[in-house]
């Protein structure tokens, strides 16, 4: 093969993997297809998939671990310093997490409803008839985490690359307030209130129909539901 030939087939191949990153096809934080894969896919040599992969890395779409897999880079992660991660009991920072998922869960639903393949909405309604199997039988802290597992599947399926990102970071950063929404409420009511079981059923069910518009309004209502249950504290 000719030098020119070799740089083309290897440059085909970053705007291909540049190309699954920007839609989040490989999302953030996921493995890079192995070089022997990609040469066996691709039919292109193992140097020529290094040096697409090597390109990747350079403009910082992907993280290089010594021996380890290489993994698409969060892009937003270098640029964004959210503050105040040790607020996780305090009432007044948990209401101004609430206010913020209201908008970013709002806004991963209409898109999910938009862009979620077929095999990624079964996996959707997989994860949501899992979600109060666990949380019945479970801690509060399996049941916080549950629950951010759905909101996360919704965010990833959303195939937007920032609010992939961003919601990435912001739920990993604030676990700790999100956790701590969940023990405020259980103690208040003693229990999972039911509002919150039927609102996870209408969003489920407005993004399996494809309603995006009804997805982002219901997304957006259970967060701010939960707001005001803690706001009358």
């Amino acid at each position: 093969m000719k030098p020119n030939e070799t740089a083309t087939r290897s440059d085909e191949l970053y705007e291909q993997l540049l190309g699954m990153i920007a839609c989040t096809q490989l999302a953030p934080g996921e493995r890079l297809p192995s070089e022997r894969k990609l040469s066996e896919e691709q039919g292109l040599s193992r140097e020529m998939v290094r040096q697409a992969t090597t390109r990747l890395q350079a403009v910082g779409f992907v993280e290089v671990s010594q021996g380890r897999a290489n993994r698409v880079a969060n892009l937003v992660e270098p640029h964004l310093n959210l503050p105040l991660e040790g607020l996780g009991d305090d009432l007044a920072f948990q209401l101004q997490v609430l206010e913020v998922r209201a908008f970013l869960e709002g806004e991963c639903a209409w898109y999910c409803a938009t862009r979620a393949s077929e095999a990624e909405l079964g996996l959707l309604s997989e994860e949501y008839g899992r979600l109060y199997e666990r949380g019945q039988r479970e801690t509060t802290l399996a049941r916080a985490k549950a629950d951010l597992q759905f909101h996360t599947l919704i965010a990833r399926y959303s195939h937007h690359l920032l609010l992939v990102s961003f919601s990435q970071i912001f739920y990993e950063r604030y676990f700790n307030a999100i956790y701590g929404v969940l023990s405020r409420t259980l103690k208040k009511f003693g229990r999972y209130p039911e509002g919150i079981r039927g609102q996870h059923a209408d969003i489920h069910r407005a993004i399996q129909a494809r309603d995006a518009e009804t997805a982002r309004r219901v997304a957006r209502d259970h967060i701010l539901y939960t707001r005001g249950l803690l706001e009358a504290d």
